[in-house]
């Protein structure tokens, strides 16, 4: 039996292995392309071994440093704000639906689960963040509109609520006439710091990779831009700089101009934050998911 037991944690260590190697060979590759001159991709492709090493597209990147600088700051504020909000509003909405004495909680659950399948869709969720709540040039256009709740989240908590914080615990705080705000933070929050981990990372990860409520709610600050908004204006930009190349007659100089590159070195300034950060979370990230999603 322990040679079968053995046997099975070499396969599967082999089969993590492979599968980990899978998944790193996509940014391998475009950390790669991003220092490889425009030239040689349009004549050869994508290589994980370049023929030839330039850095173009980051000089070209960097002539905007100070736009980038001013786009990561203003992702870190929303990003910030967001997370803090709608881990606010996820923790106490699964807190109030986890108690199973709550009037109307079947009912309040489906509501939530409801929301998951259907929506009222983009222009009539514009009209009303723009006509109704007036967040349009506002830093309230990132952060409200889409990603302020997210019922997915809202399940998972109330999942792990009921089933990982102890009821002696809570009925002791009952029979001590605790407040449900009290027992909340002194009880249910410290018992749940790996699903709060995991909701703060899924929050944070949406904001640093929006850019749908930049593009629809900012018109003209484009200083409240963040920094996948700015990306994304730049790779325009470079677009129309080669388009306007070779309409003018002077493809000959076209193949030099970074596209495809620039494009990967945008993917490598877009990531490389939430690259450095993930460590931090993981352990808690894949216990909150485990514990949270599984059981009830």
């Amino acid at each position: 039996m322990s040679g079968n037991n053995k046997g099975f944690r070499v396969f599967s260590n082999i089969i993590m292995i492979l599968l980990s190697f899978i998944s790193i060979m996509p940014l391998v590759l475009f950390i790669i392309s991003s220092i490889t001159r425009e030239s040689v991709i349009n004549q050869f492709g994508y290589s994980f071994f370049p023929r030839e090493i330039d850095f173009t597209a980051y000089r070209y990147l960097f002539k905007s440093i100070s736009t980038i600088l001013n786009a990561y700051g203003m992702t870190i504020i929303v990003a910030g704000t967001g997370t803090i909000a709608n881990l606010f509003l996820t923790v106490t909405l699964g807190y109030m639906l986890s108690k199973r004495d709550l009037p109307g909680r079947n009912f309040l659950s489906f509501f939530v689960f409801f929301t998951m399948l259907f929506n009222c869709g983009m222009i009539p969720s514009y009209i009303i963040w723009s006509q109704v709540f007036h967040v349009t040039d506002t830093v309230w256009g990132l952060i409200l509109p889409n990603l302020m709740l997210s019922a997915f989240n809202v399940i998972l908590i109330r999942t792990y609520f009921s089933t990982n914080v102890p009821q002696e615990i809570v009925d002791a705080a009952e029979v001590d006439a605790c407040s449900q705000i009290r027992m909340l933070g002194a009880i249910y929050m410290p018992l749940s710091k790996p699903i709060i981990a995991t909701l703060s990372l899924f929050s944070v990860l949406a904001y640093w990779n929006d850019w749908i409520n930049g593009l629809y709610y900012i018109v003209t600050k484009k200083e409240l831009y963040t920094i996948q908004n700015v990306l994304n204006s730049l790779q325009n930009n470079a677009d129309y700089l080669k388009q306007y190349v070779n309409s003018s007659g002077l493809g000959a100089y076209a193949k030099d101009i970074p596209s495809l590159s620039f494009r990967m070195a945008l993917a490598v300034m877009s990531v490389a934050p939430i690259l450095i950060i993930f460590p931090f979370f993981q352990k808690s990230f894949v216990r909150g998911i485990v514990i949270g999603g599984v059981k009830g």
